[in-house]
């Protein structure tokens, strides 16, 4: 099939292609699992949702229960014209709940746990114990009951620091997306495709503020994002994408590279056999800071703190935005107050990247997982992680959904 497509290709091809070198590879990779999780009968991960499933339901309040377990084992050979031949057994393990109230067919107030859609790793059956969901149930369980009777989120500017899982769709959107090479060239015009980070920029654009230091890490231990080597052969590295807020790197393919004179990222990826590889996230990772959480609402003084996203709303080259999150507390003196309902922040991308004023520590810092970033004409899915931590953003746009 490949070779196919490369004859067809070339009957079309305007232009020579130029490809960024790689090394030809023979390895045997995969991925950090302790329990893989396809040596686990059905029954005991059946009964292990049924568990969640009872815990929820104590609090007889709560009408909306969902609880999920997701496994993924991936075998693949890869052979090239180099000389490269790599093995690669990659397993992925995905564990979540969301609880609510519905009181009405359009009015829900729902809270998910370790984050919307649940967590996503690079890791076995072992992922399930790190998260303490008999502590966590309860505490969600009131929180949803307040959400049905909370104000709405004042429309103000403000002070927001935003949860760590929160922080990681935003990268993954206002960062991972607008940095894929193939996207700043022009593809998927019509198809939320674009960037306004142009390569013109690259070096020079401030975009964010110099606190503020993003890479892309393929060899992360258990990021959702991490493999031994693309499909195109590149090994697993790590990629300066902004450096102390500046524009310093790009998500790329060989051929995407060699057309601003660099080595490929690695960032070539195809859902399957049967489709064609395009340039896809890996693991974008923001750099710690050297705050607690306390220490950023304490920073805020006055302000919004926002947990667990709900909804987001790129434009299309990804200059501006508004998202969603389940919940918000009114920051009072650093310290958290009343919750408010259907909060929002909206902005211009380099502005509010711009506002960053304190970033956690590495304490708590986690890679989050998103297992279903879309992409291409047919469409593929990807898997991606997103490292982050909690940030302080000053006087940006909130409001209510």
């Amino acid at each position: 099939m490949a070779i196919d497509i490369a004859r067809a290709s070339n009957l079309v091809n305007k232009t020579p292609v130029d490809l960024a070198p790689v090394q030809a590879y023979e390895d045997n990779y995969k991925s950090n699992f302790k329990i893989d999780p396809f040596t686990i009968q059905l029954a005991q991960k059946l009964e292990y949702l049924a568990n969640l499933d009872r815990l929820m339901a104590q609090n007889s309040r709560i009408s909306v229960r969902n609880a999920g377990l997701d496994f993924r084992k991936t075998e693949s050979f890869f052979i090239s014209t180099v000389g490269s031949r790599i093995y690669q057994t990659i397993v992925h393990s995905g564990v979540g709940i969301g609880l609510g109230i519905s009181k009405s067919r359009r009015e829900r107030f729902v809270r998910s746990f370790p984050q919307n859609g649940g967590q996503y790793e690079s890791k076995g059956y072992e992922l399930l114990d790190e998260f303490d969901f008999a502590s966590a149930i309860p505490r969600l369980a009131e929180e949803a009951i307040a959400l049905s009777t909370a104000p709405d989120c004042p429309a103000v500017n403000a002070n927001v620091v935003l949860e760590s899982s929160v922080v990681g769709l935003v990268i993954h959107e206002l960062i991972g997306h607008p940095l894929e090479l193939d996207r700043v060239f022009g593809s998927e015009r019509n198809f939320s495709g674009t960037s306004f980070a142009t390569t013109d920029q690259l070096g020079k654009l401030q975009y964010a503020a110099p606190i503020v230091s993003l890479v892309s890490d393929t060899t992360h231990p258990y990021g959702l994002g991490s493999l031994g080597y693309d499909d195109e052969g590149v090994r697993a590295n790590k990629v300066d994408l902004i450096e102390n807020g500046v524009l310093t790197g790009y998500l790329s393919s060989r051929e995407t590279a060699a057309r601003i004179g660099r080595a490929s990222s690695g960032a070539m990826r195809a859902d399957g056999w049967g489709n064609m590889p395009l340039v896809r996230m890996t693991n974008t990772n923001l750099l710690p800071g050297d705050k607690t959480l306390d220490e950023l609402l304490a920073a805020a003084g006055d302000g919004i703190y926002m947990s667990t996203i709900s909804s987001w709303s790129p434009s299309d080259d990804r200059s501006s935005f508004e998202f969603g999150c389940e919940i918000a507390w009114e920051i009072k003196d650093g310290k958290l107050g009343q919750i408010y309902k259907n909060p929002t922040f909206s902005g211009r991308t380099v502005e509010f990247w711009n506002s960053v004023a304190a970033i956690g520590n590495d304490g708590t810092f986690r890679v989050w997982g998103t297992p279903n970033c879309g992409k291409g004409q047919p469409g593929q899915n990807a898997r991606t992680g997103q490292g982050t931590c909690p940030i302080l953003v000053t006087n940006i746009k909130v409001g209510r959904a």
